[in-house]
């Protein structure tokens, strides 16, 4: 072997190494960011019609609510809660609703109307009035009570109570698919 062909070999090998190296950060990377900032959802249902549409993938940011909790109306993805694991739901069946009641609220639905804390909530985004009754109920510490915007065909907190908020694995910020709907959720 010639001093040129070493030369180049040795060149050769430091170009795999730099580049396995780099490959091996950027999954590192995206590995990290998956698990602890962001990560892409699928909507499998009709449940928050009109607002998400089946087929849409949005970006769950996984950050904030690390240092405060979900705020009124936000829409949120969590595993399900162990009422609904108890029969038959897999942990990994993650669920998107919004939030209507944090610890210490009471809601009611009455008349086609949700009310918290005995107030009307003004929700221009729900696909039509609930057509059902709901007594009041006071959301429990470091739980989260969460409705669908389709009312009258969402598995929600009106059916089986309330969300542990260390289910909550995001908040749906960003819907990049389909792309004409490409935008802030």
């Amino acid at each position: 072997m010639t001093a040129e062909n070493s030369s180049v070999g040795d060149s050769l090998k430091n170009l795999v190494k730099s580049n396995v190296r780099l490959v091996a950060i950027a999954i590192a990377i995206a590995v990290v960011i998956r698990l602890f900032v962001a990560e892409p959802r699928f909507i499998p249902s009709n449940s928050m019609d009109p607002t998400l549409h089946i087929g849409d993938r949005l970006l769950i940011e996984k950050l904030s609510y690390r240092f405060h909790l979900p705020h009124h109306g936000d829409i949120v993805v969590f595993e399900p809660p162990p009422q609904l694991q108890a029969i038959g739901y897999r942990r990994e069946q993650a669920f998107i609703k919004r939030v209507i009641g944090l610890p210490g609220d009471t809601l009611t639905v009455h008349d086609g109307q949700v009310y918290r804390n005995d107030q009307p909530l003004s929700e221009p985004y729900i696909l039509a009035s609930p057509n059902y009754e709901m007594a009041p109920v006071t959301v429990p510490e470091n739980t989260l009570f969460v409705m669908g915007d389709n009312r009258n065909d969402s598995n929600d907190s009106h059916i089986w109570g309330f969300l542990p908020e260390k289910n909550v694995i995001g908040h749906a910020t960003v819907r990049f698919w389909p792309p004409d709907d490409l935008g802030i959720v």
